[in-house]
């Protein structure tokens, strides 16, 4: 089993998506800007924030190793001679 697939059942177990999961990063962001939240509250949003780009960053860095792990495969069986008759 490729490591990335691994990680899209994890992921889809949690019932989190990239996409979802990006958004709530930029509302707490937006939060985190506006000034308006307590020290501890800011410490808070801080924290899942750090925790939700780390899964985005894994997520990315999964999906670029799976392009790369394509990509390769692609380019090996191109530079295969055709073992088809004519």
């Amino acid at each position: 089993m490729l490591p990335g697939f691994v990680l899209e059942v994890k992921v889809m177990a949690k019932g989190k998506s990239f996409e979802a999961e990006l958004e709530k990063l930029q509302e707490i962001v937006a939060k985190l800007e506006g000034g308006a939240a307590s020290l501890e509250d800011s410490l808070k949003l801080f924290e899942e924030g750090t925790k939700i780009a780390k899964f985005c960053y894994n997520v990315l860095d999964t999906a670029e190793q799976k392009i790369t792990d394509l990509s390769k495969s692609n380019a090996e069986s191109e530079k295969k001679p055709s073992t088809k008759k004519a």
